[in-house]
């Protein structure tokens, strides 16, 4: 029996942010290889909202089931009729025979405590010339009190992300996003020191903050930013 459940209680406040969603997940749109998808730890699939279609087999994988029950519930409020598969598993307990074109990791992987290994059993998953995509929480400078609530072990960047890739992926690109909120997330380090976000706080960032983000991330090419984008593929 899977007794597994989810540290963090963020899930529900960060489902507001959805000119957020919409930023990250557009770009992801247009990397993400199909047919065959899985989401690793897909959470209550907010994520799985704004991105399935009906040209892809979409496998969501969650290891909490109060959770994983969620899912289906979350598409249907929204009237998604595509057809997806939940696994209440983890990938260590995934079949191996199951291989995957897209494996992503949106704000997963910096809950895996072992992220080298958890990257290494994704390689084995992906079929030739398969993509892992990784959104994730930028710098670990501003680790927080909340990373630590959530069940964060650490934040990325370039060099600490190039470091676990394992032998059979290569590094496609790495960039960085939302310029504007690497200084608000900054400022409350430093000055706030604010333990939970509230919603309104979430509001004004997704509303205020992202638009401005999008336009500012393209002109610096999106070397600044508090998430960090990640494309891996296999090779043949």
């Amino acid at each position: 029996m899977n007794d597994y459940s989810y540290l963090g209680n963020e899930l529900q406040l960060f489902a507001k942010a959805v000119n957020w969603k919409l930023y990250y997940c557009s770009l992801i749109k247009k990397i993400i290889q199909g047919p065959d998808v899985l989401e690793v730890g897909a959470g209550i699939g907010t994520n799985t909202l704004y991105l399935i279609n009906d040209k892809f087999s979409w496998v969501c994988l969650e290891p909490d089931p109060k959770l994983a029950k969620e899912i289906p519930h979350t598409l249907t409020q929204h009237d998604k009729t595509q057809t997806i598969s939940v696994r209440v598993e983890t990938l260590d307990t995934l079949p191996t025979q199951l291989k995957f074109d897209s494996i992503l990791y949106i704000d997963v992987i910096e809950h895996i405590e072992d992220d080298f290994h958890e990257l290494a059993r994704a390689s084995n998953h992906l079929k030739p010339n398969g993509v892992v995509i990784i959104i994730a929480p930028a710098h670990n400078c501003l680790f927080s009190e909340f990373d630590s609530m959530i069940g964060h072990f650490r934040r990325y960047n370039k060099a600490n992300l190039m470091a676990i890739v394992p032998e059979g992926l290569s590094v496609v690109s790495m960039e960085y996003l939302d310029s504007v909120g690497l200084f608000a997330s900054l400022a409350n380090k430093l000055f706030l020191k604010q333990r939970i976000p509230t919603l309104k706080q979430i509001r004004t960032w997704d509303s205020l903050m992202v638009p401005v983000s999008k336009k500012i991330d393209r002109v610096l090419c999106c070397q600044f930013g508090k998430t960090i984008l990640a494309v891996l593929e296999k090779s043949k």
